[in-house]
């Protein structure tokens, strides 16, 4: 494995002794006890502890469990099979809902990076067949052109970055959020409800196909209010809101996504 990553600083190859990652100019990171290691060095964070903290974690596991996004897992390992990728990285991978179910064979090699250390060790231990570290999307420590597929589900995509760890005629499978996903929900906290616009192509790549996968469904409360804790806007939504969720036996939610997917262009 040491010779996929490379150091997240000065990006100099690694070279494996035991449980450490050393570089030439020797840096060094430690394998963590639930198989993980921690590549986002300190002076390239933003804060203590980056994105979803542990909190955020296990709302999104506890909705993600109910099987309500289950389609759209399915429809990933469905592109993946498709297009034929079995060198992946999950961009922005959380506790690994999604990248445990890529890996649809043993040829398959999976890897997952996330900023959140509690998403990250949560995935690691739960899914050992795959590769987990901590590690931002903008500056990956992986070595050039090592992944045929990328998947990004609902994070940021840097696609400089995408492009440099594609393999010629690589995929990039991207999920973002359809024109009235959630809309049922951002109504009671916007009074002008903004639909999501589809995401462009970017020059670096060519468009191979665009869609949207829909599905109108009712949530009891528990599984809305962790639903709502997985979004953008959650802090937007007022005690007396969320109680009024908590106290509702349903609550109807469109679930919108747009599925891209993306080719590298030859240089």
């Amino acid at each position: 494995m040491s010779n996929l990553f490379r150091c997240p600083i000065c990006s100099s190859d690694f070279t494996a002794q035991d449980h450490t990652l050393v570089c030439e100019n020797r840096h060094q990171f430690d394998r963590a006890k639930e198989g993980y290691f921690n590549l986002l060095p300190v002076q390239f964070k933003k804060s203590k502890e980056p994105g979803d903290n542990l909190e955020m974690v296990q709302a999104r596991r506890a909705f993600l469990a109910a099987g309500h996004y289950s389609f759209l897992q399915s429809e990933l390992v469905e592109k993946v099979k498709q297009y034929n990728v079995h060198a992946l990285l999950d961009m922005g991978c959380g506790e690994g809902f999604y990248t445990q179910a890529l890996k649809v064979d043993d040829l398959t090699q999976v890897y997952g990076t996330d900023i959140s250390k509690a998403a990250v060790r949560y995935a690691a231990k739960r899914y050992p067949d795959c590769h987990f570290a901590v590690a931002s999307c903008k500056q990956t420590p992986f070595n050039d052109c090592l992944f045929d597929g990328i998947i990004s589900v609902f994070a940021p995509l840097f696609v400089e970055e995408a492009h440099r760890l594609l393999s010629e005629a690589g995929l990039i499978i991207q999920v973002s959020p359809g024109p009235n996903h959630l809309y049922e929900l951002k109504s009671k906290i916007y009074s002008d409800v903004r639909l999501h616009d589809l995401p462009q192509c970017p020059s670096q790549f060519e468009l191979v196909e665009q869609h949207i996968i829909r599905r109108d469904i009712e949530l009891i409360a528990k599984d809305a209010l962790n639903l709502i804790q997985m979004t953008p806007f959650a802090w937007k939504f007022r005690p007396e809101q969320l109680e009024d969720i908590n106290n509702q036996a349903k609550i109807p939610v469109t679930l919108e996504f747009c599925i891209t997917v993306l080719r590298k262009r030859a240089v």
